[in-house]
């Protein structure tokens, strides 16, 4: 039937459900309508409505409750159509909501009473009451009551909405409430500056509202009050009392809820005093300081005297908060001094300085004016004096006056620049700021200076010196000279002049001595300090000077007189016009000969010997010498650049003028050749020899009328090489002939080297005699390829070589077989491996049969065996396998085999006649070698024919045989060892002639 589409709603009411339906297309004559509880079957309430009706309402229901309610539609005939609809009402709101911190400031209890009526359950939301963001949302069983919502923000005001479900419906209560605000901490109160306080703390999150009162500590009044919104962290206090201590209180609000905070104490800074001064009191030794009180409040002055640039704290005053003045008494003399007042308020100072002020100082003691032996200068000197320095005066003689000026810690000042032999006035004061002592004097003389530019000069005399001078500055009044012995020290004699002298000459002196002369300046008092000069008288030459030879030692020795006067050292010069270096000997004065070792051999040499005396010296004439000339060493005989060549090299070993090259052939001794070379040349190229022979070189040195020869060295030539060579394999054996041709020269003999292709180890040689053309090289291996150098040889060189490359003939395979697996078209090939290599195997298959080459194939050279396929059957063939390296081949023996014939086809028999059968059948394939019948009685079994045919046969008649009788027949196709026959076919001959007649 159709359907009603009852639906239900409860319009906001929890005691109340509307129930509506479609009207059925047809009409009905009314409805009936029943509500139960959902489950148990029993109505609690019943209804009914007429036609066009299409809701009605229950009330009286208990909120949050599921019913089952059925609509019933009475239709024409009596007819009626039901649905039925499950619905629930809506829950009813809680009662006595509540919200409540119990003084806490991080948790809130919501309490409620039920409402009436069933629910599913409770859904709790709390929120902020200003931003509206939701805090916490919760879902508690219909039975629940209570809620604590806790980790909240303290002094926050917070919303909560309950609201109890019942299926999708939900009713809803709320309410507001604050938590207690919290107590701000680490309350801070410090000075921003002289008039300012700067207040913070932390936790100011935790109330809504924060108050705070700032009192005077001094005068006890309040003097600022403050409210801020939460969030503030600090606050500056401004227009506050210079050095006052103040008083700050702090408490937190939120809602209906005040706590009390925490309180700090601070002072504002103090201002320094303005305009401190320290100056001169009216007693000696005493000092003043002044200052102007500045505004505000302070405990006390603390008044500091500091001494010194450095200001060293010497005295401390402490004076009352009003007083603007004290006086230090007592200070030390000619002293630095400063003050320092600091005012004082709780635990903060301010602190104003004066300049700089002095005492009176006292003049120094101890003053004293040395020369310390200097002509220009004046060390002045005195005890140190309290002050801030000192004022110094000098003034000489007919001299202007000379004022400096000195920081304390000098007790010394040396005056430069002063002139020699004069006497000074020194004057000094101590000065203390703008003070000065009473001056100290004391005198004193420079001393005189020495003469200038002392000279002593033997002017190229051996008996005598002269000396001069340049007259000293002002303060000299004569001179005093004394001339030593320089060696000895030994007083010679002594001078004294005038000033007005500036040289002196002394006579009879020894030749070749050192002497000194000693001057000095006298004036006044003083002697100046003594300038000395030294010189030699001019030495004797030497006499009689020679040169000789000595052989064993090689050296010359030199011999000479002694000479008159005295002598430091001999100095001998010996050098040589060929040679850069020379020697220089020195020797002592008692030394009148020496020889020199080492030389040069075979070399002009020239001595001069010089008598040394102090910076002068006296030479002799030239002698001069030569030294026996060495044979040269190291001789060597080497090849040349060419065949036809010899490089002779030596090692110059001692001197000479020339070398003479000697060349003979070593085995007749007669010189074939004679070359000079000048000396310095110490290699030398011999050229158009013949190749490949042994020759003999000798060198013979000269110098002057010396001639010395070297030892013999023997050389080779380098021979030709071998001509037109070539390599050709021995056919009958696994070796090679090497050809060459004789090439021009001499030579000892030659040697082959054979090395085999890519192989490592290490060639094989081979030596033949010097006529040779040609060598055999046996035992290789079968189809190689070798690299066959070779060389001529003579003494220990070779030639450059001669290199041709051949391959030896490859082994045949071995043990060729040729075998039938069983089939019609295949043979199988195999062979054994041969010695040796090959590039690859060459397999030839024959058809006998047709004589004719089947098939070539060409194998890899590891390869040993090959099957063949496709063969005609019953055919006979014949295989060769060759190996090949390059255009060298070596072949097996030839093998044979057939292939397995088909059986015949299509067998037929018939009987002409009462005692003849005739056979024939078709060849299959290409035939066979031949076909054989055989004839059986059947019913005996007995062998009554046998025939043997070629292959060309198709057909056979066989005769006497009994009339009527059957007979079985078989054909054999036959290929070699191997056959195929046919079925066996049965036939009756006839019944006689005259029967059938």
């Amino acid at each position: 039937g159709a359907l009603l589409n009852v639906s239900v709603s409860d319009h906001s009411r929890s005691d109340s459900l509307l129930v509506s339906w479609d009207e059925p297309e047809e009409g009905a004559k009314g409805y009936s309508l029943a509500l139960s509880s959902l489950g148990s079957g029993s109505p609690l309430q019943n209804g009914s409505a007429g036609p066009n009706t299409t809701s009605f309402w229950f009330h009286g229901l208990t909120p949050g409750t599921h019913y089952e309610i059925e609509v019933t539609a009475t239709l024409a005939c009596m007819e009626t159509i039901s649905q039925t609809i499950t619905a629930q009402t809506s829950p009813s709101p809680v009662r006595n909501l509540s919200l409540s911190s119990g003084g806490s400031s991080s948790s809130l209890r919501a309490a409620w009473a039920h409402g009436a009526g069933q629910r599913d359950g409770y859904s709790l939301a709390l929120y902020h009451s200003d931003s509206q963001a939701p805090v916490r949302n919760a879902s508690l069983l219909p039975s629940a009551s209570t809620f604590l919502f806790d980790g909240l923000l303290a002094g926050s005001e917070y919303a909560l909405k309950v609201s109890t479900l019942a299926g999708s419906s939900q009713a809803s209560t709320s309410v507001h409430q604050w938590t207690a605000p919290s107590i701000p901490t680490q309350l801070r109160l410090s000075p921003g500056s002289s008039t300012s306080l700067i207040a913070s703390w932390a936790g100011a999150a935790g109330a809504a509202w924060l108050h705070l009162e700032l009192r005077n500590l001094l005068t006890q009044t309040v003097t600022t009050t403050l409210s801020a919104r939460r969030g503030l962290t600090s606050y500056t206090f401004q227009h506050l009392h210079p050095g006052t201590q103040y008083w700050l209180g702090l408490s937190a609000t939120a809602g209906s809820y005040t706590v009390v905070g925490p309180n700090a104490t601070a002072w504002t800074y103090p201002l320094s005093p303005g305009n401190v001064t320290l100056s001169r009191a009216d007693e000696q030794s005493s000092l003043q300081a002044r200052w102007i009180i500045p505004v505000g409040h302070r405990d006390f002055y603390l008044v500091t005297l500091r001494e010194g640039e450095d200001g060293v704290p010497t005295r401390n005053i402490s004076v009352g908060g009003d007083n603007g003045h004290v006086t230090f008494h007592g200070l030390s003399p000619g002293r630095q001094y400063s003050v320092q007042v600091t005012v004082v308020a709780g635990p903060y100072q301010a602190s104003a300085s004066s300049t700089a002020a002095w005492t009176e100082p006292l003049a120094p003691s101890g003053v004293s004016l040395s020369s310390q032996g200097s002509p220009h200068s004046l060390l002045a000197s005195w005890e140190e004096a309290t002050g801030e320095g000192y004022l110094l005066a000098l003034s000489p003689t007919k001299h202007p006056v000379k004022n400096s000026s000195l920081l304390r810690g000098a007790t010394s000042f040396t005056y430069e620049g002063l002139h020699p032999g004069t006497l000074y006035t020194f004057e000094v004061s101590t000065v203390a700021g703008p003070y000065t002592s009473s001056p100290q004097c004391v005198s004193n003389w420079t001393y005189p200076l020495p003469p200038e530019q002392l000279t002593l000069s033997n002017g190229g005399h051996s008996t005598s010196l002269q000396a001069s001078w340049r007259a000293a500055s002002s303060g000299s009044t004569g001179y005093t000279a004394t001339l030593l012995e320089t060696k000895s020290h030994k007083r010679v004699r002594n001078v004294t002049v005038g000033n007005d002298w500036t040289n002196v000459t002394l006579e009879d002196l020894v030749p070749g001595r050192q002497y000194t002369l000693e001057v000095a300046a006298v004036a006044g008092p003083y002697r100046s300090p003594v300038q000395s000069a030294t010189d030699w008288t001019y030495p004797l030459a030497p006499a009689g000077v020679t040169l000789t030879n000595t052989r064993r030692p090689l050296g010359l020795s030199a011999f000479w007189d002694q000479a008159a006067g005295d002598v430091d050292q001999f100095h001998l010069q010996l050098y040589s016009k060929s040679h850069t270096a020379q020697r220089n000997i020195s020797v002592g004065p008692n030394t009148h000969n020496f020889t020199f070792l080492g030389l040069s051999p075979g070399t002009q040499y020239f001595l001069k010997v010089t008598v040394l005396s102090g910076p002068y010296r006296s030479s002799s004439h030239f002698a001069t010498e030569w030294t026996y000339p060495l044979s040269l060493a190291n001789v060597s005989v080497q090849p040349g650049r060419r065949p036809q060549e010899l490089h002779v090299s030596w090692v110059e070993s001692g001197g000479g003028r020339d070398h003479l090259v000697q060349l003979s052939v070593a085995e007749s001794l007669s010189i074939i050749r004679n070359v000079s070379v000048p000396r310095g040349v110490t290699q030398l190229d011999l050229e158009g020899l013949v190749p490949g022979s042994r020759y003999r070189v000798e060198i013979i040195s000269q110098a002057g009328p010396h001639r010395i020869s070297s030892q013999t060295a023997i050389g080779y030539t380098v021979p030709l090489p071998p001509r037109s060579l070539s390599a050709s394999p021995v056919s009958t054996a696994w070796a090679l002939t090497v050809h060459w041709e004789t090439a021009p020269g001499q030579r000892d003999g030659y040697l082959l080297s054979v090395l085999e292709e890519g192989s490592s180890a290490p060639p094989r040689t081979l030596e033949a005699g010097k006529d040779s053309t040609n060598v055999t090289v046996p035992q290789l291996e079968p189809g190689t390829c070798y690299l066959v150098g070779i060389w001529a040889v003579a003494g220990p060189y070779r030639s450059l070589p001669k290199n041709i490359t051949n391959c030896t003939v490859p082994a045949a395979p071995t043990n060729l077989s040729l075998t039938n697996p069983g089939s019609s078209s295949e043979l199988y090939t195999s062979w054994n491996e041969p010695p040796g290599r090959r590039d690859h195997y060459r397999i030839t298959l024959y058809s006998l049969s047709t004589q004719s080459r089947v098939q070539v194939q060409t194998l890899s050279p590891d390869a040993q065996n090959i099957t063949w396929t496709q063969l005609e059957a019953g055919s006979r063939f014949a295989v060769q396998v060759t190996a090949v390296k390059g255009s060298l081949e070596a072949s097996s023996i030839n093998v044979t085999q057939w292939t397995h014939p088909l059986a015949p086809a299509n067998l037929s028999l018939g009987s002409p006649s009462s005692s003849v059968l005739w056979v024939s059948w078709a060849a299959a394939g290409r035939g066979a070698e031949g076909f054989v019948v055989d004839v059986y009685d059947t019913a005996s079994g007995t062998h009554v024919g046998h025939m043997v045919l070629g292959g060309n046969a198709r057909s056979h008649i066989f005769r006497s045989l009994s009339p009527g009788t059957l007979y079985s027949v078989a054909v054999r196709a036959t290929a070699g060892p191997f056959h195929a026959s046919t079925p066996n076919l049965t036939h009756c001959t006839r019944e006689c002639d005259a029967l059938l007649a």
